[in-house]
């Protein structure tokens, strides 16, 4: 299981125009991922779990500032690695658990079946499974996307800036493997997310550089609006 780490989490919807300036002007000073490869960006799968009240769900939309969210994640529609995450808020700041699962973990989970194989190490997949006993948590929406990611690091800030693109709401949980799902855009046609995430504080040459007329961070998210709009 990865060490948990609570993290700043501003959210910016922004439309093509903001994002092209943007992605323009973060350049400058941060380098894209090595994992992004030849195409530039790389698709994120992610399946959600929820409760039977969408306590998860219910939380997003009331605010609740201290709330957790299971979810399965998958890059590039490729098996090999898959992490079972849990992500959780906690007065104003994120931070997440996970640990990898096995494939056969993985279609049991999207049945929504208990698998019998956990390991000791697998401690957030024991946390899910005691809430899929006590509390029936299920798969309940998949969020497809494809992110562009940069980083940018000093000696004293470790911050990453992303553009998600054609967020996907998928309401056909059994789909997730597949190389192709279909799904319902959630965002107006053209606009994007733009994420910035950083430890303790953000460099000023980095806020300088996030600075445009009308970009406004925003409570933005993905699952809530997936949940929204399957």
């Amino acid at each position: 299981m990865t060490d948990k780490q609570y993290r700043h989490e501003y959210k910016y919807p922004l439309t093509n125009g903001q994002m092209l300036i943007e992605n323009e002007k973060i350049k400058i000073l941060a380098g894209r991922d090595i994992h992004t490869g030849e195409k530039g960006f790389y698709n994120i799968r992610s399946l959600y779990f929820d409760d039977y009240d969408k306590s998860s769900y219910l939380d997003n939309e009331n605010g609740v500032d201290d709330r957790a969210k299971y979810r399965i994640r998958i890059y590039d529609h490729s098996t090999d690695h898959i992490m079972l995450e849990r992500k959780e808020k906690k007065r104003g700041k994120t931070g997440k658990s996970s640990c990898p699962i096995t494939l056969s973990q993985c279609r049991q989970l999207m049945e929504g079946v208990v698998p019998a194989d956990i390991a000791p190490t697998q401690q957030v997949l024991g946390r899910l499974a005691y809430l899929m006993a006590t509390r029936l948590m299920r798969p309940a929406v998949i969020v497809d996307y494809d992110r562009v990611p940069y980083v940018y690091r000093s000696s004293d800030a470790n911050v990453r800036i992303t553009f998600d693109h054609h967020i996907r709401s998928v309401s056909d949980v059994s789909t997730f493997l597949n190389e192709n799902v279909s799904g319902r855009g959630v965002m107006p046609a053209g606009w994007s997310l733009m994420e910035v995430k950083f430890d303790s504080f953000l460099p000023d040459e980095v806020y300088e550089l996030l600075q445009l007329d009308g970009l406004r961070a925003d409570t933005y998210s993905k699952y809530y609006l997936c949940m929204k709009f399957r």
